[in-house]
């Protein structure tokens, strides 16, 4: 068993003839994912064809979302758009009614992102990001652009605010032969479609996920949200890491989400305390988080 997607996700790709998504369209297929299919408005009716591992992989484009899903019956979407463009393509795959949505772009407008986060609670949708890169069950699936060679199958479940730090810790757990279940790019922008709270609930219920690591960052609520979460309802060990203990208050560092407020708000000490008083077993680097799994026995 895997959360969110596996091996019967059937992609779609917002965006497939721009050099963003066709480049990483062709990167899900050489994984062994499933593409159905593409939309660009305008382009519809037209196929986009792919050389994969000597063959020649077409996929169908369309001209809606609600086209493709009702041809295909893609059940996922990724939004390989520019940030102004990215409500609107959400506001269409949850109209269609497609029930998993990742969005890759960074600084996609705040407002915008709030209204896009109400319509997917109203639709019972899941919606990724933005500034996602995307979601990965080693062995079944890749949906995003993360570099799949360093993943394997395994009893790990990780969700992450940044796709840097978890490449790194993806590549460093592998090494030392200890696989993932899921790995969930939740994304560094201030208004996430899905926070770690959201996805605690799939984890503690997965089977074959026997520990759970959160990374996060300075900014926002969602480590200490998640803390209180994790105290009543999480049985399984946690290892977390919070990336930016140096950053300034006030500033803004790295991602769109990423800033301490001027009172403390966001910073790294108040995640960091809220998620050992819940048990979490807390890291300083990548190499840590390895360090700790190890000693954890999976």
């Amino acid at each position: 068993m895997s959360i969110i997607v596996d091996e019967n996700t059937r992609l779609l790709v917002q965006g497939i003839t721009g050099r963003e998504g066709n480049f990483h369209t062709r990167t899900m297929l050489e994984y062994g994912s499933t593409v159905v299919a593409g939309v660009t408005p305008g382009k519809g009716g037209q196929d986009v064809v792919f050389d994969v591992n000597g063959k020649q992989l077409s996929v169908p484009v369309f001209n809606t979302v609600r086209e493709a899903r009702d041809i295909t019956g893609c059940n996922a979407t990724l939004i390989f758009v520019p940030a102004q463009f990215t409500p609107a393509g959400v506001y269409e795959a949850a109209d269609a009614g497609i029930p998993v949505i990742m969005t890759i772009s960074e600084h996609t407008p705040v407002h915008e992102m709030m209204k896009c986060y109400h319509v997917a609670r109203q639709k019972g949708l899941r919606l990724f990001g933005p500034n996602s890169f995307g979601i990965i069950s080693p062995g079944k699936c890749k949906a995003g652009f993360m570099p799949h060679k360093y993943y394997m199958p395994g009893p790990v479940g990780i969700m992450s605010r940044s796709a840097t730090n978890c490449y790194e810790t993806v590549m460093m757990m592998s090494a030392c032969g200890i696989g993932q279940s899921t790995c969930i790019g939740v994304g560094g922008d201030m208004i996430p479609g899905s926070a770690f709270v959201d996805l605690l609930p799939c984890f503690q219920a997965d089977p074959e996920t026997k520990a759970i690591v959160l990374i996060g960052e300075i900014g926002g609520s969602e480590e200490e949200t998640a803390a209180r979460y994790i105290k009543n309802s999480v049985t399984k060990p946690m290892v977390a890491l919070i990336a930016g203990k140096n950053a300034p208050k006030g500033k803004n560092m790295g991602h769109a989400g990423a800033i301490v407020g001027a009172d403390g708000t966001g910073s790294a000490e108040s995640k960091e305390k809220a998620l050992a008083a819940a048990g979490v077993h807390l890291a300083e680097s990548s190499g840590h988080i390895v360090e700790i799994l190890k000693t954890l026995k999976l």
